[in-house]
């Protein structure tokens, strides 16, 4: 069992219900899932970068990346409807507590110049939005073997009903956010 739900079972439900006063432990916010999101834009140019994209996200969440597709033609893009764009993951359960420990404790700290976590990228629904600019803070990417340098979304998803809440029950759980 990852130690992060441990935390979580032992310290942070109980610091949660001491600062919100909620009438019911089903009240208490939990994280439901992480979805990792990888856009891929030199698809036209590269077939094979989505590939290497997928391959890339199945090292570092642990399990297989999902390739997504345009919804939609743009022409100003050169893209059709149909086309692959990107890759997805959405992780639940232990490999999610595994991640975002491994994220928040071995990933995050790599960052150059890293202060923190803007803390106002939350959706007022209490689910949290960040962005990574190189996939290379994975201790599990090779930094030779990447052909070439991509960002992804995290979003993580939360029983919280405020964003004040969700706030609180990430910073239980390790997220370093700036201080504002």
């Amino acid at each position: 069992m990852p130690r992060l739900l441990d935390k979580y079972k032992n310290e942070v439900v109980q610091a949660l219900q001491d600062k919100f006063n909620y009438s019911t432990p089903m009240q208490i916010p939990k994280l439901v899932k992480v979805v990792l999101n990888m856009g891929v834009g030199d698809v036209k140019d590269n077939p094979k970068a989505i590939e290497t994209a997928s391959n890339e996200m199945a090292i570092i969440s642990g399990q297989k990346a999902v390739v997504t597709k345009a919804k939609k033609s743009v022409a100003a893009f050169k893209l059709r409807e149909g086309m692959n764009v990107g890759c997805k993951t959405t992780l639940r359960g232990n490999k999610m507590y595994e991640f975002v420990d491994k994220l928040f404790n071995v990933a995050l700290p790599r960052v150059r110049d890293f202060r923190g976590i803007n803390p106002n990228s939350f959706d007022g629904r209490g689910n949290f939005t960040m962005g990574v600019k190189e996939q290379l803070i994975f201790p599990e990417i090779e930094y030779d073997k990447v052909d070439k340098v991509r960002g992804m979304d995290i979003t993580f998803v939360t029983t919280a009903q405020t964003d004040e809440e969700a706030k609180e029950l990430l910073s239980l759980l390790g997220m370093p956010f700036a201080k504002s």
